[in-house]
Formats: structure tokens, sequence, C-alpha cells
């Protein structure tokens, strides 16, 4: 029989009790069946409502005083915002207005160029936009124009190494020298006839070409190239001349760049070979297809204003 609820769950006793049906009625016996039934029923519908449902949360109304101060850091943020947009597009349109009026001619302080300290210029490209050959091209006609000597073009995939290096060796083969005409193969550009050398590498004569210069070096070593008189092996030590004259066999030296301009997103050299660039200025001048004469001018004029200690 069902004994009164004491908790908000109904509870019961089941009791089993053994009835001689001749004893009952049959009405009375079918009623005392079926109340258990009833019950589990009951019991059935009503215990997944507490058990699976979760417990309501009370949500209270925001409080005047922590509306408005969430407004008002919004309205600063977007202040903030818009200042910040302002400012980048106004020295955006500045930048043009400069690179414009440098390749006009306009300002005289960019006029003349002092170039006797860039003997040597270096070029980095991002892979992804070295495939634009024509603004390749067209940048090296420029340094061509400003009569830079001689150019390191560099991308980590050796994209431009594959672009040049088959009009380079049949320019070599041709006029028996190391200058190549890069302006040769474009068109509608007003390039000078002055001489520069165009030098092509890649990450491939990064870590890989010290490596190659490490291992001559220590097979020159163990070879006994370097015995003493008494045919004692001297003492292991490597000096700076060792392992240049070392790149250069292996086919990875050259000359350090006094300037490296970088093309690309990252500000970074891309792995640009690192013991050339003890001494080396790196400028970011931002993506390839957005590059500006006056840019490359202004890059120059810059340069030539710093000044370097290079110590004793």
């Amino acid at each position: 029989m069902p004994t009164p609820a004491t908790n908000s769950l109904p509870q019961f006793d089941i009791v089993l009790v053994v009835l001689d049906s001749s004893a009952v009625p049959s009405s009375s016996l079918s009623a005392q069946l079926l109340l258990p039934k009833a019950m589990e029923a009951c019991v059935a519908n009503e215990t997944p409502l507490f058990m699976n449902n979760p417990p309501l949360r009370v949500f209270k109304p925001m409080s005047l005083p922590s509306t408005i101060i969430k407004l008002i850091l919004g309205l600063l943020w977007c202040i903030i915002h818009v200042v910040i947009s302002l400012f980048s597009l106004c020295s955006h349109l500045m930048f043009n207005l400069e690179c414009y009026l440098i390749s006009s001619g306009l300002l005289r302080k960019y006029r003349n160029l002092q170039l006797s300290r860039v003997k040597c210029l270096a070029i980095v490209v991002d892979s992804r936009e070295a495939k634009n050959t024509v603004k390749i091209n067209q940048l090296l006609c420029w340094l061509k124009t400003l009569g830079v000597k001689y150019v390191c073009l560099y991308d980590i995939d050796g994209v431009l190494k594959k672009f040049f290096e088959p009009s380079m060796n049949s320019s070599r083969d041709d006029n028996s020298g190391d200058d190549l005409d890069v302006c040769a193969n474009v068109k509608a550009l007003d390039c000078s006839h002055r001489e520069m050398t165009l030098e092509c590498i890649s990450g491939s004569d990064g870590k890989e070409g010290i490596a190659k210069a490490a291992n001559l070096l220590c097979s020159t070593f163990l070879n006994g190239d370097r015995y003493t008189h008494e045919s004692v092996k001297s003492e292991s030590v490597f000096t700076e001349t060792d392992m240049a004259s070392a790149l250069n066999s292996v086919g990875c030296g050259g000359p350090e760049p006094d300037l490296l301009l970088v093309y690309g997103p990252a500000r970074c050299h891309l792995g640009f070979p690192a013991w050339r660039l003890r001494y080396t200025e790196i400028m970011h001048m931002g993506p390839l297809k957005s590059m500006k004469y006056g840019a490359v001018v202004k890059a120059f004029y810059n340069f030539s204003k710093k000044y370097q200690n290079y110590g004793k």
C-alpha cells in the first residue's frame, strides 16, 4: 500500500500480499493487482522530469551603472579604431604623394644621390611574389638607371635563380664576361646601358652552403694539408679567411651587401646567408606588387644619411 511522501519525489513501499483467490472477490483482486502498475507508471513518467532537465537559472537584470560603463568602453574602442584607421590612411596617402614628387624630380634633395657607399645591393623577395618576373625586371632597370653596380637577388625557394640562370649563362657565353643586361627582355622601359653584375642565390646557399664549406675544411685538415714541418698535425683552428675561401670554393661566397631591401609581408631577411650581413643595413619595402620608384630612391637617400660604426 502507498505511504505518504515526505520529499518532492513520491516514495512507495512495495508490500507483497498473498491472497487466496477463493476468499477475495475477483473485482477486489484485480484492483489490488493493477494498483502497483499504476504507481510504477507514475514514477517512470515523473522521474526524468527531475533528473534530465537542468535546474532553472534566474538571470538578474543588469544594473544601470554597469550598462553605462559597457557603453562607454564600446564607444571608446570605436573612437580609437577610427583614429588609428585615419592615421594609417593619412600616412599611406602622404607616402604615395612623396613617392610621386620624388619620381617627378620636384624634391631637390633626392635628385643627386651619393651611391658611392652602395657597392653591393641585396634584394630579398618573398618566394610567392618572386614569380612576378615583370616587377623584378622593372626593379632591376630602376637600379641600373640609378647606377647600382652589383645586385644580389635572393628568394628562399630559388624561383629567381631558375628564372635568371639561363639568361646569365647565355650572356656569359656571348659576351665572355660576368655582366648581364637585365633589361634586354623588358619592353617600354627607359634603361641606361651601364654595366651591372647580377648574382642569384636561394635558401640552398644558406645552411647547406655553410655545411659544404665546413665539410671542405674538415676534409682538407684530415687529408694532411695542415701538417707542420715535423709531420705533427697542427691545432685545428680555422680563421675567418679560411671559411671565406671555403665558401668561395663551394660556390656560396660573395661580397657583403651594404644595403638589403626586403619585398614581402615579412619584416626579416627570409633566410639570407647570415655571414654576409654583418654590417648590412636592412630596409623593409612592402609588397613587391606595390613597389614605387620614389620609394627606392628614398631608401638610397636614407641610407646615405646613416652613420655606421665598424669598430676596431
